[in-house]
């Protein structure tokens, strides 16, 4: 007896191994990306909350820019709230409402403003740098009001624009595109660089102020003067505005520092009327949709430690159970499969599973091995039995020639030879069956007219079957051409027809017919003999075989013909069977393909 399976190698333990493995790849994978989703999914949202912050700003800037007041700016937050999903309330400096979006968003106002919604007064833009950098004005550049042009004016400056946009691609092929700056005035844009600046096609008219921004330049003017003079800055040259800064870029082109700041001081009088007042901006989130934390506190920690044992427990638990229902079974597979070779093994079917169906296939195994054996001890008496006859009717005769008891004339002579000719059939068929077993069977094949070689097979034993007053017949169709070996094809007619003109009483028939089926061609044998009983079917075939347990030669061969005719079949790629009516009628029916 082998030794037990060690615990190392047993099956049990590498089960227990990988399902262990696999739960904790899998918690911690699961662990891994849920605290990874969840710190993206923060990252985005805070990313979007600041993009919704910037919309919801600018939004309001841009209509406090263009709104003297705050009066309209109830639809606009609605909207705003809508599209974000955040809470909006704007107040006055002093916290009254002014607008909001829900009425419980007043209720939930928190401490400190989001943001200062003073279009006069823009937060300054984040550092690009430390060099020096020109000075960026801090009013929203939509607040335009004593500079937005009325419909004339607008439509002179836009036809002017077009004849700009024309003359560069008739002059140069430059495309250009006409937009519109908040004032009213157009602009031409280059569709692949800046604002154009070509001289070529520049026309003054286009460049020159309106009357309504030369009006409000000149009050432009007035402010930065009287700031001036009030801080005392000194002007060496005439103080003028030029055209081309206009709304979006008021300034002048020697201006210093303390005038720029005069020029920004001064749009903002200017502006101040045109515009509503600074409000304060509260923008909140609902609470039902605050973004879920993974909770890494300690009641988070020890309840995350508590899932991940309870799932690995569970999924020990279940592979134990498992591992220990495959191994029972195998365990009894092994133990029969080590059972003495001479004894039949019997091992019991206790699932239907795959483990199952490996001990019935071990049962049959072992039965068939059974039947080998028996049939192995059975053809080892029947080839003795086959060859001691002939051998023991050739040393008599020898032995009584010998002694003088027998004359050894001609007739002794053919009696002799008839016996070795037998024996010598019955070696040839052996032969034929052990290069089949062993898979040498060498068949010549060429293209053959399956017809013809049945006529010859027929012809051939029409002198057997007359001895015995037996009709035989033929049907044959055309086309009967396959591929094959005739010597081999003849000896397998041969032999249906040697077997049944044996078993067919005088008086009766035997007929042989051929048609093209499927894929091949059948051949059928068919005689009225005395037919083969049915629990004798399945053996007719098998070696040394016959329905005769006396094997008489009056009745029978040497039970090789039909096992040859098996083998011949199949090393053509075709099938053999048989059915019969005991007393009436049996047809052996040969299958091969083209």
């Amino acid at each position: 007896m082998a030794p037990e399976v060690p615990l190392r190698n047993s099956l049990l333990l590498r089960l227990l191994i990988a399902s262990f493995t696999i739960s904790l790849v899998s918690i911690a994978a699961t662990a891994w990306l849920t605290a990874r989703s969840t710190t993206l999914a923060i990252k985005q949202e805070r990313g979007q909350i600041l993009a919704d912050d910037a919309t919801i700003q600018n939004t309001l800037e841009g209509f406090a820019a263009m709104h003297r007041n705050w009066d309209e700016a109830e639809d606009t937050v609605q909207e705003l709230a809508r599209r974000t999903g955040r809470g909006i309330v704007i107040t006055t400096r002093a916290r009254e409402v002014i607008t909001a979006a829900e009425r419980s968003d007043i209720d939930q106002l928190p401490l400190n403003a989001s943001a200062v919604i003073d279009p006069l007064h823009l937060s300054p833009p984040p550092d690009q740098g430390a060099g020096p950098s020109e000075p960026v004005s801090r009013i929203d550049p939509r607040a335009v009001g004593p500079y937005r042009l009325p419909p004339g004016e607008r439509k002179k400056l836009r036809e002017l624009a077009h004849q700009e946009a024309s003359c560069f691609y008739e002059t140069q092929g430059l495309r250009t595109h006409i937009v519109e700056e908040p004032s009213g005035r157009p602009a031409i844009r280059a569709l692949r660089s800046g604002p154009v600046t070509l001289q070529t096609c520049a026309t003054k008219e286009l460049l020159a102020p309106t009357p309504t921004e030369a009006k409000a330049l000149t009050e432009l003017t007035a402010l930065v003067r009287t700031c001036a003079e009030r801080n005392r800055i000194r002007i060496e040259e005439p103080l003028t505005i030029d055209a081309q800064f206009r709304l979006d870029q008021a300034g002048f082109e020697q201006g210093t520092s303390a005038l720029d700041d005069c020029l920004e001081e001064g749009r903002r009088e200017q502006l101040a009327p045109h515009v509503a007042p600074a409000a304060l901006l509260f923008v909140t989130s609902p609470a039902r949709s605050a973004t879920p934390v993974f909770d890494l506190s300690r009641a988070g920690t020890l309840r995350v430690l508590g899932t991940t044992s309870l799932i690995l427990t569970v999924t020990i638990t279940i592979t134990a159970v498992i591992a220990i229902r495959l191994i029972r079974p195998l365990r009894t597979l092994t133990k029969a499969a080590r059972a003495p070779s001479g004894r039949h093994l019997q091992i019991p079917i206790t699932t239907k599973d795959e483990i199952g169906y490996l001990a019935a296939a071990l049962n049959e195994l072992s039965e068939r091995r059974e039947r080998t054996d028996e049939q192995r001890r059975v053809m080892v008496s029947d080839i003795a039995h086959e060859l001691r006859t002939p051998l023991s009717n050739i040393r008599g005769w020898l032995d009584a020639a010998q002694d003088g008891l027998a004359d050894p004339d001609s007739s002794l002579v053919a009696s002799l030879q008839e016996e070795a000719g037998l024996l010598q059939h019955i070696i040839d068929d052996l032969q034929v069956l052990a290069a089949a077993d062993a898979g040498s069977l060498r068949l010549n094949f060429r293209k053959l007219n399956l017809r013809e070689l049945a006529e010859q097979s027929l012809d051939a034993h029409q002198t057997a079957a007359q001895a015995g007053r037996v009709a035989l017949n033929g049907y044959f169709t055309d086309g009967l051409t396959i591929e094959g070996d005739p010597v081999r094809l003849r000896q397998i007619l041969g032999n249906l027809l040697s077997n049944a003109i044996r078993h067919t009483p005088p008086g009766g028939s035997i007929t042989v017919s051929a048609y093209r089926v499927e894929d091949g061609v059948e051949v059928h044998v068919a005689d009225t003999g005395s037919g083969i009983q049915p629990e004798d079917l399945p053996r007719i075939f098998d070696r040394f075989w016959r329905a005769e347990q006396s094997r008489s030669r009056n009745t029978g061969g040497s039970g090789l013909g039909l096992s040859i005719v098996r083998h011949l079949v199949q090393a053509h790629g075709g099938e053999v069977s048989v059915v019969s009516s005991p007393g009436t009628e049996t047809v052996f029916t040969v299958r091969l393909p083209n």
